[in-house]
């Protein structure tokens, strides 16, 4: 299993990769990851160009925010040129979010050879509670329908064995 580099350089240097390589959801939802690890993936996304038509952050902004950190660190538990695939997501919506930023915590349940869970907590800039979701995701050898695994400095990993 792949862990969090130990320097704030190579933490750096992993965050600025994973930011490069989030893909274009991540990107036109302006999610951006702040921290990384196989246990712990925190992200956030600015409301505001992800409301639905009542003002209010749309629900689904943050199932993709969820499953965004969630999958990260599913694909950092399942290691270097393996893939993790989302089988199942589920959402609780606790509380509106109308303006600011909302953050996202993916805390690992378990991960094993084949299958990652993850507890992710969405709060407000509050501290609130705004959603809560688990991810369980599939760590393959090769990313389904022809898909590519995102090249990944694995230098700034290491390999640890649980």
């Amino acid at each position: 299993m792949l862990v969090v580099p130990s320097t704030a350089s190579d933490q750096t240097e992993l965050l600025n990769e994973l930011n490069e390589h989030r893909g274009e959801l991540g990107e036109r939802l302006g999610i951006v990851l702040t921290e990384a690890s196989a246990q712990r993936v925190v992200a956030t996304m600015p409301v505001a160009g992800n409301r639905q038509p009542y003002g209010l952050l749309h629900g689904g902004a943050s199932v993709a925010l969820a499953e965004t950190v969630g999958s990260v660190a599913s694909m950092l538990a399942a290691g270097p040129s393996r893939s993790a695939v989302g089988i199942e997501i589920n959402a609780t919506h606790h509380r509106a979010a109308v303006d600011g930023m909302v953050t996202a915590v993916a805390t690992q349940i378990r991960a094993g050879a084949t299958l990652a869970t993850y507890d992710i907590r969405i709060t407000d800039e509050a501290g609130r509670p705004v959603c809560t979701c688990r991810l369980s995701c599939l760590l393959r050898d090769n990313p389904p329908a022809g898909g590519q695994v995102p090249p990944r400095n694995t230098q700034a990993t290491s390999a640890n064995a649980q």
